[in-house]
């Protein structure tokens, strides 16, 4: 089958270091044409990632009628406003995550999503490493027993003034930025979204941003924590990251369950009722892969008709509620429903 031919929608340095080497190696994708409100950008990194075109606007690349979908990775208040535009010039989109600033904003998206007949996803590449396909089997074969906890933790540091996380009305900050993908990890454990959530918020006085954010959620009976931090861990090429489930008979662990910045060898350590301490009775490892590629092909894929998983944008409207809800929990000192 023709492999889905791809536009990139600005120069984000997420784009440059991450999504484009990924994309020039994925099997059922290829780098049709990049766009840039300035054309010497665009040039320059269509000569960098051998993209046959580059055009001097956005909407030169909406029209470029060879590109059948977009990778969204601006500004993340832009998210909506080129990710709507995006769907009604007949494209499919990839929009990186946060997906839109606002849980109602969903809506928009999935209007558009149903009136044009569009596919359009949120990019949380760690979804596509086959690490997360073993952590839903061995929960679904109750290798562990049924989840009763989830411990999860994303921290690195972010100083940079200019760097959009610190900047809180482009959806800076710890929560969307890192809570994200811990909130969501907790989601696909336990099925769905919590019936109430509490946390607490330390803010950074230069840039009003959320720089540690902690908070349970409470799944009914079950439990999750989260802590996640935009100034604490490693300023190294990967973030702090730790993700645990303690089960009904057992537990699971992971050593690299989140953002790989790198293709990078990961575990899964599993204990059962015969486990001691924290040392494992099974681990599993995953050799390198680059879960950016994954995500590339198995998004074309689907929108060329396989059977394979997506995502619908519903489920960023549930982590947005959730994460509304820690902001409205802070302010009141209370527990509140997302």
């Amino acid at each position: 089958m023709e492999k889905i031919r791809w536009g990139i929608l600005g120069t984000a340095a997420i784009a440059r270091d991450r999504a484009l080497p990924a994309l020039v190696a994925a099997e059922h994708s290829v780098l049709a044409a990049i766009g840039s409100r300035d054309l010497a950008k665009a040039r320059s990194m269509a000569g960098a990632f051998g993209a046959p075109r580059a055009h001097g606007s956005y909407e030169a690349l909406l029209a470029d009628p060879d590109v059948d979908a977009l990778y969204v990775p601006l500004p993340n208040h832009l998210h909506l406003e080129w990710s709507v535009r995006g769907l009604e010039a007949g494209k499919h989109v990839l929009c990186e995550k946060p997906l839109v600033l606002k849980a109602a904003e969903v809506a928009e998206l999935a209007a558009a999503r149903d009136r044009t007949g569009r596919h359009i996803e949120e990019a949380f590449s760690y979804r596509n490493h086959p690490q997360w396909v073993k952590i839903r089997a061995l929960l679904d074969d109750g290798a562990i027993g049924g989840p009763l906890a989830v411990h999860a933790t994303l921290a690195k540091q972010f100083h940079d003034p200019h760097d959009i996380r610190n900047n809180p009305d482009q959806g800076g900050g710890a929560l969307y930025d890192l809570g994200s993908y811990t909130i969501s990890a907790c989601t696909l454990v336990y099925g769905g979204a919590p019936q109430r959530v509490i946390g607490t918020l330390d803010r950074d006085p230069r840039f009003g941003i959320d720089r540690l954010s902690t908070a349970i959620l409470d799944f009914g009976g079950r439990h999750a924590t989260i802590s996640v931090s935009s100034q604490g861990g490693p300023n190294a090429w990967a973030s702090h990251q730790q993700f645990t489930v303690l089960g009904s008979r057992g537990w699971l662990a992971c050593d690299f369950p989140y953002a790989h910045g790198r293709p990078t060898t990961c575990r899964i350590f599993a204990g059962d009722e015969t486990s001691a301490g924290s040392m494992p009775t099974r681990t599993f490892t995953f050799e390198p892969v680059n879960q950016y590629t994954l995500q590339f092909d198995r998004f074309s894929r689907y929108v060329r008709g396989e059977r394979v998983p997506s995502w619908p944008v519903e489920d960023a409207a549930m982590t947005l509620r959730v994460i509304e809800a820690l902001f409205s929990s802070a302010r009141n000192d209370q527990w509140m429903r997302p």
